[in-house]
């Protein structure tokens, strides 16, 4: 019997995403993915961990030593522990961090995360849509100058290939 390939589709963002249409539209760069939820009961919060908490040691290392290499231009980044060792509460807030990102909007159907830096700002959205069913994950960025262009070149396609990676393992594994 030939092995099941998770799903996950590039797909627009979704409409109703507290995400406007307007904003994303404004984005230096934005993608979304869609899959199926084998447990569709599942809330914002855990479908954020059950994907990005799960990264293999590799992918925290490349992160460790990004986040290195951009603080010594002043940006802002998670510290080795918040990529190591992610804390895990049981109930969240806008403010609290999930991950190693500051939550900016929370309900039962969508969870926005993100970080404003000095080169560009993003937001990382967990839309559940037709009732829990499926889930989208999209990335919205605004750049505010050149170093910000530059870095989103460098990393788009990385980030591309590992948020797929991730989400497929996710479902791999079970998890969504």
């Amino acid at each position: 019997m030939p092995a099941i390939t998770p799903v996950v589709e590039e797909c627009e963002h979704p409409a109703q995403s507290v995400l406007t249409p307007d904003f994303v539209q404004a984005a230096y760069f934005r993608d979304a993915y869609r899959t199926v939820l084998s447990q569709p009961g599942l809330a914002v919060q855990d479908i954020f961990h059950n994907i990005f908490m799960h990264r293999p040691g590799w992918m925290k290392l490349i992160m460790i030593t990004r986040n290195g290499l951009v603080s010594l231009f002043g940006i802002a980044a998670p510290s080795v522990t918040e990529i190591m060792h992610p804390k895990v509460k049981e109930h969240y807030a806008v403010g609290d961090k999930i991950g190693a990102w500051p939550i900016f909007f929370i309900t039962p159907n969508e969870l926005v995360a993100g970080r404003d830096n000095s080169h560009l700002d993003f937001r990382l959205s967990i839309f559940r849509e037709n009732d829990g069913q499926t889930v989208v994950i999209s990335t919205v960025c605004h750049v505010h100058n050149g170093f910000g262009r530059f870095y989103l070149k460098l990393i788009r396609p990385f980030h591309r290939w590992g948020v797929r990676f991730l989400i497929k393992r996710a479902v791999l594994d079970g998890r969504l």
